[in-house]
């Protein structure tokens, strides 16, 4: 499956039944939940045994174009969203139907240019909530 077509909203209120969908996604993180491999050997043990902590799902980073030209763009809205340390409810769905929601507070920056370079931002998220997947009917 191709990456084109993922579409990222968001909510202002998790009791909200539709996500507004932010124009420009360029670029989306890898999904999935990383735990943290744990020691936990006994004097009996012939050799190490591990088992799974608490899981780290990495950065969360989103990257669109830039665009600022009315208080509806996305890199306003979620400038905004920084400033007020707002928590917001997202929803990555992907082409084939398959949904990853979560809530997190954003950080947004905007990135370097130069010649014949087009200008992006990308939006840094803090989780604060578990991703839950939701596979397709």
């Amino acid at each position: 499956m191709l990456a084109n077509g993922i579409k990222l909203g968001y909510k202002t209120d998790e009791a909200a039944t539709t996500y507004i969908n932010l124009e420009g996604l360029k670029e989306v993180p890898e999904m999935g939940n990383e735990p943290e491999k744990v020691e936990n050997t006994c004097l009996s043990d012939t050799v190490k045994q591990y088992e799974f902590g608490i899981g780290d799902p990495g950065d969360l980073e989103f990257k669109f174009r830039y665009e600022n030209k009315s208080e509806d763009s996305p890199y306003r809205i979620m400038r905004k969203a920084e400033v007020d340390k707002s928590i917001l409810f997202f929803q990555e769905e992907y082409p084939d139907g398959t949904k990853f929601s979560w809530a997190a507070q954003v950080s947004v920056k905007l990135s370097s240019g130069g010649v014949n370079g087009v200008m992006d931002f990308t939006i840094k998220m803090a989780l604060q909530s578990d991703i839950v997947v939701t596979d397709p009917s």
